[in-house]
């Protein structure tokens, strides 16, 4: 009995088992489809990452280590550096008058563009950001110019600035103020000032859109919140609008330095760093020496100084500006968060 008990068991059908059910696979089958899918995932994650690797290595990062390297030879471009002088190129450009000017120059972009052109890109925005009828005409007329390329931009602003007949000259003419137009690029106490007008009226539409963009995702809640505890417009700007905007804010002040110090198809194409250097540059300088005058190795330490101001200033900003921005912004793949 014992021994037909035990044989009859060991053939009865499992409970679990029946139509339309399948028994889990065995352990050893599981870990091997799992390590499978991690594979997979690993080779498709590789394989959409190495073109742009490719790219980046290729045409960033090997043509950067290369600038420093010829940074410290005497090189006309043509064939490879050889003829080394150290640091004769950096002790050079910081004894050239017309590198000292471009990097006061690119200060005086940067304080133009934060006191003026981002203020108003600004107001704009808050302006815009009523219920006004037509606005989104007006938005499209105001980010127009960003779309325009820096060379149409810069063509379209040599006629409207040229002496005598351009359109500034006429408009200022029609209204009695003929003194005020001549050279606006040909005169050097006035090039600087022509010139940021120009960047004005290319760049603010970008910013005004940003700044519609953080304005738009400020609850209303908080502003009518504002509003009947009796602030006023401007304490509401003020106490709510602004620090919400804050992130935005930050962010359109980094882009407006770095766009300041490596500012050159706009200027190249309106002045070409003229006249006598009072509009170049550091990358128009860069272009010059590279370019024009074959001195490839002086043109090289530019570039690298240039990069060195852009650095400093991102790792700096980034430390000290972006700070609170940043915390909790970077995520992890466990999800315990550590």
């Amino acid at each position: 009995m014992t021994s037909t008990s035990s044989t009859s068991s060991t053939f009865l059908p499992d409970k679990r088992s029946g139509p339309g059910v399948e028994l889990p696979p065995p352990a050893a089958d599981f870990a091997r489809g799992r390590a499978r899918r991690r594979l997979l995932n690993w080779l498709t994650a590789v394989g959409f990452q190495v073109p742009a690797l490719v790219l980046f290595i290729g045409l960033v990062l090997l043509p950067m280590l290369f600038a420093l390297y010829a940074a410290f030879f005497r090189w006309g471009g043509f064939g490879m550096p050889s003829d080394y002088a150290g640091t004769d190129n950096f002790t050079r450009l910081f004894q050239d008058p017309v590198f000292l000017g471009d990097l006061w120059r690119c200060l005086l972009l940067v304080v133009l563009s934060l006191a003026l052109q981002l203020p108003f890109a600004l107001a704009m925005a808050v302006a815009l950001n009523q219920r006004l009828r037509g606005r989104a005409v007006y938005r499209m007329l105001f980010f127009a110019p960003y779309v325009l390329s820096e060379a149409i931009t810069g063509v379209l602003f040599s006629m409207v600035f040229a002496p005598d007949d351009g359109l500034a000259d006429h408009i200022l003419g029609a209204v009695g103020l003929d003194g005020l137009g001549g050279e606006w690029f040909a005169d050097p106490s006035y090039v600087m000032a022509t010139l940021f007008l120009v960047m004005m009226w290319k760049y603010f539409g970008f910013h005004m859109m940003l700044y519609l963009a953080g304005l738009q995702s400020i609850p209303a809640e908080l502003t009518e919140a504002a509003l009947i505890d009796g602030a006023g417009p401007w304490q509401r700007f003020r106490n709510v609008t602004l620090p919400l905007l804050a992130p935005t804010l930050r962010i359109s002040i980094f882009l407006s330095v770095i766009g300041s110090i490596q500012l050159f198809d706009l200027v190249w194409v309106v002045t070409q760093g003229g006249p006598d250097h009072h509009s170049e540059t550091m990358a128009v300088t860069m272009f010059q020496y590279g370019f024009k005058r074959y001195q490839v190795g002086y043109a090289s330490a530019i570039s690298v100084v240039m990069f060195g101001i852009c650095l400093v200033f991102a790792l700096a900003y980034q430390r000290f500006v972006l700070r609170r921005d940043l915390e909790g912004a970077t995520t992890t793949m466990r999800g315990d968060g550590k």
